[in-house]
């Protein structure tokens, strides 16, 4: 309140009292953690006033503040977000610390509303703008996570790579702390309800309808998008509840739960449930299959999801994308890279239409699937990879929106491959 204490303004979000807030402003990872503690407010309290606030600044967020990957906070000055769809590519800063608020924010919109679109924001950010802030040795981070790198600008903080410190060390410390909560974002309770949100190997012991219940899956996501569920009841031989079943955004053709992004294809992915072996009907509700039953010890849950490639175009008021595109195959955001196309990728021009394929790659990064992406009318090829595994081969090239034309001032293009 004004009376009781000098204002910081905007840069801080306290410019106005939060009710009144209509739009995402200022430094991008205080006001992510912001939103996190108005969100618990709202869904504590249940204040109309505090759960329409937060609604508001989420919707400006997700429609025209959010990058592909996730990122929030595209201005380095300040470290915060710009205006709507200012949403730049080789200077877009995205701290990774942003990306850790952002899924925090998310995972508690969830909370709020039980609703997958959060869902889905949260398993973008954690695969593609937070995940590519962790080298893969462990122990080299980046600060900023652009979308395009000419190899050669000290972005990261006087570095052109992942560095293993800076001054304000707050990104590595955060990896560390966010890294083991992620186990706590892939399921969810209510009473009589067990949420799967994120399809991650590994079991879980959780309380639904009063019973213990351990939760077990295997799957190799996001390679592929089988997911086995094992549900065993351990008070008991039998519970009843409700299993809801995640069928994440992007295979019902949403990339954003706005229409920020699209998918520039006529592709219609599809998926399908069996319990214990038999084909399940698939309702989706708030994005979630939901399978009412009696559970013993040992059914089974198999979630079965297609995971083409995707060719992704940006709103036409995102200047930086026009005439672009993006690839995606399940979950992971790709990009091409220097490392695997002699040196060069930012002049590669993939117009007109494009043939993709995926390629298995099992002795590069641990074991990758890749994606080939070429160019007839232009005879360009370009191999890409996840987004967050760039640059752990040293400093080069990288782009993950890639032009269909020479020239960025021309009209949109929204061909299909």
């Amino acid at each position: 309140r004004a009376d009781t204490h000098k204002l910081r303004g905007a840069y801080q979000q306290d410019d106005m009292p939060i009710v009144e807030q209509t739009e995402a402003v200022g430094h991008a990872v205080r006001a992510g953690y912001f939103y996190s503690g108005v969100a618990d407010v709202a869904a504590l309290t249940g204040d109309r006033a505090y759960v329409q606030a937060i609604d508001r600044i989420w919707g400006n967020v997700v429609s025209k503040k959010l990058h592909l990957t996730g990122g929030i906070g595209a201005r380095p000055d300040g470290e915060a977000f710009g205006p709507d769809y200012d949403l730049p590519n080789a200077s877009a800063y995205l701290e990774t610390c942003a990306a850790i608020a952002n899924a925090l924010w998310n995972e508690r919109m969830f909370l709020l509303h039980g609703d997958a679109r959060y869902i889905d924001v949260l398993e973008r950010v954690i695969y593609n703008g937070f995940l590519s802030g962790v080298g893969l040795s462990g122990d080299r981070f980046f600060y900023p996570n652009p979308l395009e790198s000419d190899g050669k600008q000290k972005f990261n903080m006087g570095s052109c790579e992942r560095a293993p410190w800076f001054g304000c060390s707050c990104c590595p410390v955060n990896d560390v702390r966010f890294l083991p909560e992620v186990a706590s974002f892939i399921y969810a309770t209510t009473r009589h309800d067990l949420y799967v949100n994120l399809f991650i190997g590994g079991s879980a012991d959780v309380q639904v309808a009063g019973t213990p219940v351990t939760i077990q899956q295997t799957t190799d996501y996001p390679w592929n998008g089988k997911v086995i569920l094992t549900v065993t009841p351990t008070a008991k031989l039998r519970a009843e509840f409700t299993l809801d079943v995640r069928i994440p955004g992007w295979v019902r053709n949403q990339p954003v739960p706005s229409n920020l992004y699209r998918y520039a294809d006529d592709l219609k992915p599809r998926f399908s449930i069996q319990v214990n072996g038999k084909p399940q009907r698939c309702d989706v509700f708030d994005g979630f299959v939901p399978i009412n039953r009696v559970w013993r010890p040992g059914d089974t849950v198999m979630l079965d999801l297609d995971m083409p490639i995707r060719r992704v175009v940006a709103n036409p008021a995102i200047k930086a994308d026009r005439d672009r595109f993006a690839l995606e195959r399940g979950p992971l955001v790709y990009c091409a890279e220097g490392a695997d196309n002699g040196g060069k990728v930012l002049d590669k021009i993939l117009a007109g239409k494009v043939t993709v394929r995926t390629q298995e790659r099992p002795n590069l990064f641990g074991g990758i699937i890749t994606i080939q992406a070429a160019a007839a009318q232009s005879k360009a090829a370009l191999t890409c990879i996840p987004y967050c595994l760039w640059c752990n081969r040293g400093p080069n090239e990288m782009r993950v929106w890639f032009p269909t034309k020479s020239s960025s001032s021309t009209s949109s293009s929204s061909s299909s491959s």
